[in-house]
């Protein structure tokens, strides 16, 4: 269990300095009012994990440490919401197409609701 916590660890230091690297790029070099940054991370971010994911099957299936490191650690890191369109894809496969449109809609609705919520509620 500690190694395991210690690869995502790893992993999530990485990207998170590497998204930290690349949003400090784009703002210097597109100064602009559209956060490119994060838009590229996030982009970025889910080529990594469905590159990662299609790895995993071929060659990681038995080596459970490079799952953590790379995508839970790494990319979790780098952008979360690689992870979200990575579960998004998982509902898709299994034909859930309700709950795949609910849980879309649902984190996107809720995700900004609770981030003004959050910035409201700290203005009191």
């Amino acid at each position: 269990m500690i190694k395991n916590i210690l690869l995502v660890g790893l992993g999530g230091g990485i990207g998170s300095i590497a998204r930290y690297l690349c949003q400090r790029w784009f703002a210097a070099t597109y100064v602009h009012s559209f956060p490119w940054g994060t838009f590229a991370v996030n982009v970025a971010g889910c080529f990594l994990i469905g590159i990662f994911w299609g790895i995993s099957f071929k060659t990681f299936d038995t080596n459970e440490s490079w799952k953590l490191f790379l995508m839970t650690g790494l990319c979790g890191g780098f952008t979360t919401f690689s992870a979200f369109t990575l579960e998004g894809i998982g509902l898709i496969k299994e034909e859930k197409m309700g709950l795949f449109f609910s849980y879309v809609a649902a984190s996107v609705l809720l995700g900004l609701l609770a981030t003004y919520g959050g910035m409201r509620l700290t203005k009191l």
